[in-house]
C-alpha cells in the first residue's frame, strides 16, 4: 500500500496498487495540479519499497478546473523542416599538395578527396525535410547518434532558430504560433543545468514559482505547489541542500537535472521541450524523470524530448519516436511498431535485444557503409506513405478546435497558471495569456531578493573587494600623510587625487564576472518571459548600491583626514559623494562591458586598457589646454576626468588659501637649493623689476590660481558630480540594450 494525496478536500485518502502499475488509470482530463495529488514517493515505489510514504497535500492551482472531457486535442505539426549552416574549411597546404600528389608518401597516406570538396566554405544540412506531429497526452522522443540533429530539431520546434534560416512549417492545431504566445505556453529545459550555486533546491523552485506564477496566487499556495514538485521530482531529501558548484559541495548531478526540469514546469506549460533530460542520470533516476514527464503529458501537455539511448523501462513510457541520421528521418512512429518496421526493412530485431539499441547500432552500421542510410531513409518514406490517410484524418479532427478554443479549454481546466485570463472575447489566442506573469515592480523585488540571498552566501567575494579598497586606502593614507600647503604638497595632492580616482574605477573590475556567470541563466529565464530585461537591469543596479556605499564610506574615511584634504565635514561629504559616484560609474561601465564581451579574460583585458586610456586623458598627465585637438574628444569621454576635476575643485576652491608664499616660488626650480638669504635678495630684485613689493610672506598662488593653471575652469564641482552619476545611468541603459540585442538565444 502506498499513501497518496486525496482530492480537493484536506483529508487524505488511500489508493491501492503499485504507483507505476500500468493498470492504474490516469485520466487525461486532469491537469498537472490534479495529477500532483496522485504522486507518491517515486523512488521508494520504483525500488519496490512497500512501506507507506508520508501524506503530503498538494495545491490545485487552477481557479476553475472543469473535468469534462475535451473534444479535441492539441496537435503540434511540423512539415519539411530544413536547416543548413555554412561551415568554413581550414586552409591546409598539406591537403593541397596531397591532392596534387606532390607530397612525398602522399599516395600511401592521403585519403581520396571527397567529390565536390573545396577549400571554400560549404553548406552543411543539419535538418533535411523533417516532418511529423506530436499530441498532448503523449511523449515524443527524438533519438539518434551524436550529431544526428536531435538538439537541432528540438530547437526548431521551440522557435530557437531564426525565421530566415529555418525552412518549413510548424503549427499548433493547424495555426502558426506567434513567437510571443509560444514563449508563454511553452518551456524549454536545456541540456546544461544552469542554476544559482548557493541557493537550495527549495529556494530555487520557490523563486521559479515567484517568477512564473501570477501575483493573484497567494504565497502559501505557491509554497504548496513547490512542495508538490519537490515530492514529485524525488527531491525531498535534498530540499534544504544548496545546488553547489566546483568550489561548494551540493546536490548530485541527477538531483541537479531534476531541479532544472522543475523550474520550467512550475507554471504547467502546454508545450514542454527537453534536450536530453536523462543525460548523466542513473537508470532509476532517468526512469523517474521520464515518468514525471509522462504525467505532465497526461495533464494535457505536449512533451517533446531528445534522448540518446533509453532503457527498456523508459521505452515503455514513450508514445512516439523519431530516429534521425545526419539530419534525415529514418523512422517515425510508435515504439510498438519498431519491430515490424525493421522486420519489413530486412533486419528483424531479435526477441531478447533492446529495440533502441538495435536500431541505433543498425543506423551507425549503415552510416559507415558506402551507401549510407539512404536505403533506410527511402524505406521510411514508403512506410510513412502507408500511414498518411490515418494521420491526415487526425489532423483534420484536431483542426476542428481552433488554437484559441483549445488554449481556452486548457485554461479552464487549470493549465497555464501564469496569469491566464480565459478571455473569450478577443479572437487572438495571445489575448488568453499575459506576456509576463507578474508586474514590473514585483519582478524587481524577486530578482533583488534572489541576488542578495545568493551574495550573502558568498561573503568572500565582497570581503575581498572591501579588503582591496581598504588596503589601497591605508597605503595612500600612510604614503600621503598630512600633506602641507607647500608647492610640493600641491604636487603630492595631485598625485594622490589622480591615483585615488583611478583606483575607484579599477576596483570595479571585479564586477565583470558577476553577469558573465549569470548570463546563461538570464538567457534561459528571459527566453520564455519569466521576467522583463528591464527588471533585471534595475534590480542589478539596486543590489549593487549597498556594497558601493560601504566601499565609498571605507575609502573616504580612511583617506580624507589622513591625507589632510581641505573643506572640513562639508568637504568630506562631497568627497564621499564623488567617490560613490565614481564607484557607480565604474561599476556601470564594467557591467555594460560584461554584457558585450562574453569571456572573462578578454573582458579584463579590455577593462584595464580602457581605464588606462581614461586616466591618460583625464588631465593629470597633460593639461586640457595642451591636449592635441584630434584627441580632445577622448578627454571629454574620460570617466576619470570628472571625479578628478571635482576633487581638485573641492580641495582648491578657497581663494583665500595660499599654496605658494614668497621664497616658495623657487621650490620647484633649480634655485630650490640656494640659501634663503639669497632667495630674499632675488625677491627684492623681482620686486624692483615688477614694481610690486614681494616679501617672504606674500601669497603668490592661491587655490583658484592653481585650478586655472591646471585648466580646471569649465565645470563646477557639482556639475562634475552629476555628470559622473549620469555616466553611470548611461552605461546601465547601454547594458539594457546589450541584453536586448545580445540575448536572442536563437541559432542564426
Amino acid at each position: 500500500m502506498s499513501r497518496v494525496v486525496a482530492d480537493n478536500s484536506i483529508s487524505p485518502a488511500r489508493e491501492t496498487g503499485d504507483f507505476f502499475n500500468n493498470s492504474m488509470e490516469l485520466s487525461p482530463q486532469q491537469t498537472l495540479g490534479q495529477l500532483l495529488k496522485r504522486v507518491g514517493d517515486i523512488r521508494k515505489e520504483d525500488t519496490g519499497d512497500g512501506n507507506e510514504t508520508p501524506v503530503h497535500q498538494v495545491l490545485n492551482v487552477g481557479d476553475a478546473c472543469s473535468l469534462e472531457p475535451r473534444s479535441m486535442p492539441f496537435v503540434l505539426s511540423f512539415t519539411n523542416l530544413t536547416y543548413s549552416v555554412k561551415v568554413s574549411r581550414k586552409f591546409s597546404f598539406q591537403k593541397i599538395f596531397r591532392r596534387r600528389g606532390n607530397l612525398p608518401g602522399a599516395a600511401a597516406t592521403a585519403a581520396e578527396p571527397v567529390p565536390g570538396e573545396s577549400l571554400f566554405p560549404k553548406t552543411k544540412t543539419l535538418l533535411n525535410n523533417i516532418s511529423g506531429e506530436a499530441r498532448d497526452g503523449e511523449i515524443m522522443a527524438v533519438m539518434g547518434a551524436s550529431g544526428s540533429g536531435k538538439s537541432t530539431l528540438i530547437d526548431a520546434l521551440a522557435n530557437r532558430i531564426a525565421k530566415g534560416s529555418l525552412k518549413g512549417k510548424v503549427t499548433l492545431n493547424g495555426e502558426t504560433i506567434e513567437s510571443r504566445l509560444l514563449k508563454v505556453i511553452s518551456a524549454y529545459v536545456m541540456q546544461d543545468d544552469l542554476l544559482f550555486p548557493m541557493l537550495t533546491v527549495e529556494e530555487t523552485l520557490m523563486f521559479a514559482a515567484e517568477f512564473r506564477l501570477p501575483r493573484t496566487l497567494s504565497k502559501s499556495k505557491k509554497k504548496m505547489r513547490v512542495q508538490a514538485l519537490i515530492d514529485q521530482l524525488g527531491l525531498r531529501n535534498a530540499a534544504k541542500t544548496v545546488i553547489g558548484d566546483e568550489g561548494h559541495r551540493g546536490v548530485s548531478g541527477g538531483e541537479r537535472r531534476r531541479v532544472s526540469i522543475g523550474i520550467d514546469i512550475i507554471h504547467d506549460p502546454i508545450l514542454l521541450f527537453l534536450d536530453e533530460p536523462t543525460s548523466g542520470l542513473d537508470s532509476t533516476s532517468a526512469f523517474m524523470v521520464v515518468k514525471v514527464l509522462q504525467r505532465i503529458a497526461q495533464s494535457g501537455s505536449i512533451v517533446i524530448m531528445s534522448i540518446h539511448q533509453p532503457s527498456y523501462r523508459i521505452m515503455g513510457l514513450l508514445d512516439r519516436m523519431i530516429f534521425l541520421s545526419r539530419g534525415q528521418t529514418v523512422y517515425s512512429g510508435s515504439p510498438s511498431t519498431l519491430p515490424l518496421y525493421f522486420s519489413e526493412f530486412g533486419h528483424p530485431i531479435p526477441e531478447n535485444e533492446n529495440r533502441t539499441e538495435f536500431a541505433l547500432d543498425l543506423i551507425r552500421e549503415l552510416e559507415g557503409s558506402p551507401g549510407g542510410t539512404k536505403s533506410l531513409v527511402e524505406f521510411n518514406k514508403t512506410w510513412e506513405s502507408k500511414k498518411n490517410p490515418s494521420r491526415n484524418s487526425d489532423n483534420d479532427r484536431a483542426r476542428g478546435l481552433s488554437l484559441k478554443e483549445a488554449i481556452s479549454a486548457s485554461i479552464s481546466r487549470g493549465k497555464l497558471v501564469s496569469g491566464a485570463t480565459n478571455n473569450r472575447c478577443d479572437p487572438n489566442p495571445s489575448s488568453l495569456v499575459p506576456t509576463f506573469a507578474n508586474p514590473f515592480w514585483m519582478e524587481i523585488s524577486v530578482l533583488s531578493k534572489r541576488s542578495l540571498k545568493n551574495a550573502r552566501r558568498m561573503p568572500e567575494l565582497f570581503g575581498i573587494r572591501l579588503g582591496a579598497v581598504m588596503v589601497t586606502g591605508f597605503i595612500l593614507a600612510t604614503m600621503f600623510w598630512k600633506l602641507d600647503n607647500s608647492p610640493k604638497g600641491v604636487q603630492e595632492r595631485l598625485g594622490f587625487i589622480a591615483f585615488a580616482m583611478s583606483t575607484t574605477f579599477y576596483t570595479c573590475a571585479d564586477a565583470l564576472p558577476v553577469f558573465l556567470q549569470e548570463r546563461y541563466i538570464f538567457m534561459r529565464e528571459t527566453a520564455y518571459n519569466a521576467y522583463r530585461r528591464s527588471s533585471y537591469v534595475l534590480s542589478h543596479s539596486l543590489v549593487a548600491l549597498p556594497s558601493l556605499i560601504i566601499l565609498s564610506v571605507a575609502f573616504s574615511a580612511l583617506t580624507f583626514w589622513a591625507v589632510g584634504l581641505d573643506g572640513g565635514f562639508s568637504g568630506f561629504l562631497f568627497y564621499f559623494f564623488i567617490i560613490l559616484a565614481s564607484f557607480w560609474a565604474g561599476s556601470s561601465f564594467v557591467t555594460f562591458l560584461s554584457g558585450v564581451v562574453p569571456h572573462v579574460m578578454l573582458g579584463y583585458t579590455i577593462v584595464v586598457a580602457i581605464l588606462a586610456y581614461f586616466l591618460l586623458f583625464s588631465g593629470f598627465f597633460i593639461n586640457r589646454d595642451r591636449i592635441p585637438s584630434y584627441w580632445i574628444w577622448f578627454h571629454y569621454i574620460s570617466l576619470v576626468k570628472y571625479p578628478y576635476e571635482a576633487v581638485l575643485q573641492n580641495e582648491f576652491h578657497d581663494a583665500t588659501k595660499c599654496f605658494v608664499r614668497g621664497v616658495q616660488i623657487f621650490d620647484n626650480s633649480p634655485l630650490a637649493a640656494v640659501p634663503n638669504s639669497l632667495k630674499l635678495k632675488l625677491l627684492d630684485s623681482m620686486s624692483d623689476t615688477l614694481g610690486v613689493k614681494i616679501t617672504s610672506s606674500t601669497c603668490l598662488t592661491t587655490g583658484v590660481d592653481f585650478l586655472q593653471q591646471q585648466g580646471v575652469t569649465d565645470l563646477s564641482k557639482w556639475s562634475c558630480l552629476w555628470i559622473t552619476v549620469a555616466w553611470g545611468f548611461l552605461f546601465r541603459i547601454l547594458f539594457y540594450f546589450s541584453l536586448l540585442l545580445g540575448s536572442k538565444n536563437k541559432r542564426s
